[in-house]
C-alpha cells in the first residue's frame, strides 16, 4: 500500500488589482460591532475568495497584522415583492481577527 503524502500549502502571489476586488465592503451591523470588542472586523468578500487571499488583502490595504480569518457563506433568502417571488443573492463574510495593538477604523475610507 502506498501512503498519502501530506499536502503542502500552495502560496500564490495576489495581484494588486485582486486585492481591491477581494475586500468589497465592511459590514457594520450590531453583531459586527460586538465583534469589534474582540479585535475583529467583518468584511463582505466574493464567493470565490480564499482565506490566504483575504489575509493578504487586509494586511496590504490596511497595513495591519492578521491573526486569524473565519469565513461564512450566507445563502440568499427567498422573498416576495408585490406578489412576485424573488431571491436575494448569496454573500460571503470574512471575520478578520487582528493581532493585539492593531485596529482598523471602518468609518474612514482606504
Amino acid at each position: 500500500m502506498s501512503r498519502a503524502r501530506p499536502r503542502t500549502p500552495v502560496v500564490k502571489k495576489v495581484s494588486s488589482q485582486r486585492l481591491y476586488e477581494v475586500i468589497r465592503a465592511p459590514l457594520v451591523t450590531e453583531k459586527s460591532t460586538l465583534a469589534s470588542e474582540h479585535n475583529q472586523v467583518v468584511f463582505r468578500v466574493p464567493l470565490d475568495a480564499s482565506k490566504p487571499e483575504i489575509k493578504a488583502a487586509v494586511e496590504d490595504l490596511f497595513k495591519v497584522k492578521v491573526k486569524a480569518i473565519n469565513t461564512l457563506r450566507q445563502k440568499g433568502k427567498t422573498k416576495r415583492f408585490r406578489g412576485r417571488q424573488g431571491k436575494r443573492s448569496d454573500i460571503k463574510k470574512a471575520y478578520v481577527t487582528l493581532e493585539e495593538g492593531h485596529n482598523i477604523d471602518v468609518t474612514t475610507g482606504i
